[in-house]
Order: structure tokens, then C-alpha cells, then sequence
């Protein structure tokens, strides 16, 4: 078992910066790779960027390219979402996953462990 805890939500002005952390414990040591997805009221969840533990390879979603920022702390099991420039769009339940392949994965199905979702509120 994988436990995923999601924190750093909250309301921000557009234009304005958040970070989300996101902290694993458990059997946490055959997790590859760790992604954010999110979702807003009535679509479905969205990829937004994915990293792997081991030698930090990331990739994004084409929406948040250049504006968000996946790193993480190996030794705190704790992986970080900056977001920057934000936009009111960006409003939605933010999840982190991880799952066990090794590659960066973008559909939501790879993940087997989700993470409860934290809020982010972008005001206009």
C-alpha cells in the first residue's frame, strides 16, 4: 500500500503563484514515477506533469508548459507542483498518483495510488 497526502491548495489571485506538495509513504520503494492530474467541475481529469524519482526526468501537460514546475525531495518522498502565472482556468481539484512503470505517463489508468485532492481557486 501507497499512501499519497496532497497539501498547498487554497484561493489565489490570477497571475499569482501556488505550490503544491505531495508526500508518499508506505511501499513506496518500486514507485517509478509520481504525475498531478487535476479536474474543474464537469470535465474530465486532466494530466498536468509527471516525474521520475530516480533521475528526474519530467514532462508536462501542453497546458501548463512553462508555468508549472514538478521537482521533488527523494529523501522526504515528497514531490512539489510550483505553479506560476496562474490563470483562472487552472481552477480544479489537484490529485497526485504514482504508479510502477517507468515511463511518464499521461493517461490517468497507469496511476494506482491517488492522492484525496487538494483545491485550487484561481480568482479573476
Amino acid at each position: 500500500q501507497v499512501q499519497l497526502v496532497e497539501s498547498g491548495g487554497g484561493l489565489v489571485q490570477a497571475g499569482g503563484s501556488m505550490r503544491l506538495s505531495c508526500a508518499a509513504s508506505g511501499r513506496t520503494f518500486n514507485r517509478y514515477v509520481m504525475g498531478w492530474f487535476r479536474q474543474a467541475p464537469g470535465k474530465e481529469r486532466e494530466f498536468v506533469a509527471a516525474r521520475r524519482w530516480s533521475d528526474g526526468s519530467t514532462k508536462y501537460g501542453d497546458s501548463v508548459k512553462g508555468r508549472f514546475t514538478i521537482s521533488s525531495d527523494n529523501p522526504k518522498n515528497t514531490v512539489y507542483l510550483e505553479m506560476n502565472s496562474l490563470k483562472p482556468e487552472d481552477t480544479a481539484v489537484y490529485y497526485c498518483a504514482t504508479n510502477r512503470r517507468w515511463a511518464l505517463d499521461i493517461r490517468e489508468y497507469e496511476y494506482d495510488y491517488w492522492g484525496q485532492g487538494t483545491q485550487v481557486t484561481v480568482s479573476s
